[in-house]
C-alpha cells in the first residue's frame, strides 16, 4: 500500500489509513507479522500525519483531529492488544501531538510512549517515583502534529535540558529528534507468546526505568 499512501500524501487527499496489529505484541504470528520497521517508514512520508494513540479515549481524539483538522491524509495506527483505559487522556493534547499526561511539575526525567506503549510508560514512571526520581509522563501521539506546535507548547511538554526516554514496540529510527535514549526494538520480531516476546526484546516498563536511571546517572558522573 505504501504506493498509494504516497501518492494520498503527494496530492494532499484527505485520506484516513487506518493500520492495526502495530506490535510484535502479535506474538505467535511471528516477525513476518510484527511491523518493526512500519511507523518508521510511514513517518518517513512528506504530508502524512502519523498517529499512534495510546488508548480508547486518544483513539476518540484522533479521529475527531482526523476528520475536524487535517487538510491531508492521516495515518491511524492501532493495536491488537488489550489495554487500560486512561482517564486522564486529553483531547486537545492528542490534537498537538504530544501531553503531559501525568507528573510531577518539577519533573527529573521524562518517560515518553506512544500506542500500546504508553502503559509501559506509566509503568516505568511508577518504579521511578517509587524510587523518589520526579518523573512525566508525556503520551506522544504524533510526530508532525508535536511538531507544528510552536516552540512555547513544545518546551511546556519536553522543557530544554530534561532528560527524557522513550519506549516504543518498533525501530529507533527518528526518535535522536525528540529524546535522549529510546527503548526500542532495533531488529525483527520473533514467535512466541506476546506477553512473552515483549519481555525478551526489553519493551517492559522496568527495563524503560533503567534506561531513565542510566541517563540520569550519566548526566552525575
Amino acid at each position: 500500500m505504501r504506493g498509494a499512501v504516497r501518492l494520498s500524501a503527494l496530492m494532499g487527499l484527505e485520506d484516513a489509513w487506518v493500520y492495526t496489529h502495530d506490535s510484535v505484541g502479535l506474538g505467535e504470528d511471528g516477525p513476518t507479522h510484527q511491523p518493526v520497521e512500519h511507523l518508521a517508514a510511514l513517518r518517513a512520508i512528506p504530508g502524512l500525519v502519523v498517529i499512534r494513540p495510546g488508548d480508547a479515549n486518544e483513539t476518540a481524539a484522533a479521529w475527531r483531529t482526523i476528520l475536524e483538522d487535517l487538510e491531508g491524509p492521516a495515518a491511524l495506527i492501532l493495536s491488537r492488544q488489550d489495554l487500560p483505559v486512561l482517564p486522564d487522556a486529553d483531547f486537545d493534547g492528542v490534537a498537538r501531538g504530544a501531553y503531559v499526561l501525568r507528573g510531577d511539575d518539577d519533573p527529573e526525567v521524562a518517560i515518553v510512549g506512544t500506542g500500546s506503549e504508553l502503559s509501559v510508560a506509566i509503568g516505568a514512571a511508577e518504579l521511578l517515583s517509587g524510587e523518589g526520581t520526579r518523573t512525566r509522563v508525556v503520551s506522544f501521539p504524533s510526530w508532525e502534529l508535536f511538531a507544528a506546535q510552536d516552540d512555547g507548547y513544545r518546551d511546556s511538554v519536553l522543557p530544554p535540558g530534561l532528560p527524557a526516554v522513550a519506549v516504543e514496540a518498533g525501530i529507533s529510527q527518528g526518535w535522536e529528534r525528540w529524546v535522549d535514549r529510546v527503548v526500542a526494538i532495533d531488529r525483527f520480531g520473533a514467535s512466541a507468546p506476546g506477553a512473552v516476546v515483549l519481555e525478551k526484546l526489553g519493551i517492559t516498563a522496568e527495563n524503560t526505568a533503567q534506561a531513565a536511571r542510566e541517563v540520569l546517572g550519566a548526566l552525575t558522573t
